[in-house]
């Protein structure tokens, strides 16, 4: 998921060099959405991890 935040990251900076601000801004948009849903999901992953070798023991 953050390999495709990354893509649009770059969609929208070659959109911007190249004078198209709707594009770049929508590729933004939903790179940053991207990123946002990654760290959640990490997160939410990490404290999973926690909790499970919390229980193990």
């Amino acid at each position: 998921m953050l390999k495709f935040a990354v893509i649009f990251l770059v969609i929208a900076l070659v959109a911007a060099v190249f004078g198209f601000g709707g594009i770049a801004a929508s590729a933004a948009g939903i790179a940053q959405i991207l990123f946002w849903v990654f760290l959640a999901v990490a997160l939410v992953s990490l404290i999973a991890n926690f909790a499970n070798k919390a229980s193990a023991t």
